[in-house]
């Protein structure tokens, strides 16, 4: 079996419920996100594929090589492709009927009802200020990170969070510095606890 095809199998077994769970962060619709990882990995593992047969060849280098790993490359595609679908989605989006929803969420009764308000909330934003927010608080990048990751300016993704961080406390009700609560029911969507998000 090819290199690549052994870090397929080992990210699809060993990661593949957390991309599954980041994405759906970014998108809020399962099979959405379920389809944002599967795509995310033919993009990434093609361009393995290609390098494994230049180097067999005797040129070329590892598609990965200068630092990454196969799961950074496969969490920047999804948020690539996120975001592409957002901008050939916009015009549908705004031809979309809107529906009349109730102005705040209802605070959480359980971990479940906590998941579910984080995620109502989370779809309240655009999807750059949403991604901005996940980068920042579950990603845990910093602010010129974040801007590098989405290209954008620092400015700009100041703006983003600030805007989102006032949608995010008016809806889940979160003090100053409560955008722990929502880091906190992110990471409670994606099932993982702190001791596998420090893992990680």
């Amino acid at each position: 079996m090819a290199q690549w095809e052994d870090e397929l199998a080992e990210l699809a077994r060993e990661r593949g419920r957390a991309l599954v769970g980041y994405a759906y962060v970014l998108c809020g619709d399962q099979r959405l996100a379920e389809d944002l990882v599967q795509d995310a990995l033919v993009k990434v593992f093609a361009r393995l594929r290609r390098g494994a047969g230049e180097r067999a060849g005797g040129a070329g280098v590892h598609p990965l090589d200068g630092g990454g790993t196969s799961e950074a490359y496969v969490r920047r595609a999804i948020l690539t492709l996120f975001l592409d679908e957002h901008r050939r989605r916009k015009r549908w989006a705004a031809a979309r009927p809107l529906v009349a929803t109730d102005d705040r969420v209802r605070g959480a009764a359980s971990g479940a009802t906590a998941r579910a308000d984080v995620a109502a909330a989370l779809g309240r934003l655009a999807p750059r200020e949403r991604a901005c927010v996940v980068l920042r608080y579950l990603e845990d990048l910093t602010v010129p990170q974040v801007a590098d990751a989405l290209g954008l300016a620092q400015g700009t993704v100041k703006r983003y969070l600030s805007d989102a961080t006032a949608t995010l406390r008016d809806v889940l009700r979160v003090s100053d510095d409560g955008m722990t609560g929502a880091r906190t029911g992110m990471s409670a969507g994606m099932g993982l606890t702190d001791e596998r998000r420090a893992a990680r």
